[in-house]
């Protein structure tokens, strides 16, 4: 199995770092790594002109930091080029919010693992034979734990990462549903608590995720 395929299997946690000053990425990754974190998504900033070259500055710069104990992602992912940027910075994961063939073929040409975005059934069983390894779906926390288990049944092949409004309540109830990981974006990787140099609480809460996530399993 795939090195990252095996930790998402284990942990089943991916904290997502978006809009993060990147003057905090690595303190705050390395107390993510504290709690029991071990898959870090840097997303992309599709408001931000100069994307390919700072997402993928702070994908290797958490990369050089942490070496092999963290693997390090890239989200929002949607364009080839961006692909290969963060291919390039390091990444062994890419995420989307959306199934695009070509940027699924394109990662998978590249070697790494692929989590495509979609909602419907439809879109998830596109994304899983265009060669997604991982379907994200999204948004997760607002459809909620019975939709998830509702497509669960259907399509039990594919391996699910619940994404959007996660948070410490609903994760077990969302890894019971089905999902076989959850991404978590503000509810953990709240950089105001980096500024105020708050690092104990980041690491209690990425703790209580690897936690929830563990009892979602266990049930």
């Amino acid at each position: 199995m795939n090195t990252v395929l095996h930790i998402m299997k284990e942990t089943r946690v991916v904290a997502i770092a978006r809009k993060i000053p990147a003057s905090y990425i690595v303190p705050m990754a390395e107390a993510l790594y504290a709690g029991g974190v071990r898959l870090l998504e840097i997303t992309f900033d599709q408001q931000d002109e100069d994307n390919l070259r700072h997402t993928p500055g702070m994908i290797f710069k958490v990369k050089e930091a942490l070496g092999d104990g963290m693997a390090i992602g890239a989200g929002t992912v949607l364009t080839t080029r961006q692909a290969e940027a963060a291919v390039a910075a390091g990444a062994e994961f890419l995420l989307s919010a959306v199934t695009d063939k070509g940027v699924i073929e394109r990662v998978k040409n590249l070697g790494r693992v692929m989590i495509p975005g979609a909602m419907s059934p439809t879109e998830i069983y596109e994304a899983y034979q265009w060669g997604a390894d991982v379907v994200k779906v999204f948004p997760a926390g607002i459809l909620g734990s019975d939709y998830l288990k509702a497509i669960r049944g259907p399509l039990s092949n594919v391996p699910l990462m619940a994404v959007g409004n996660v948070n410490e309540k609903n994760t077990a109830d969302l890894i019971k549903a089905g999902a076989s990981s959850v991404g978590v974006g503000g509810n953990l990787m709240d950089w105001s608590l980096a500024s105020n140099g708050n690092y104990e609480e980041l690491t209690r809460r990425a703790a209580a995720y690897i936690t929830a996530a563990g009892e979602g399993r266990n049930e």
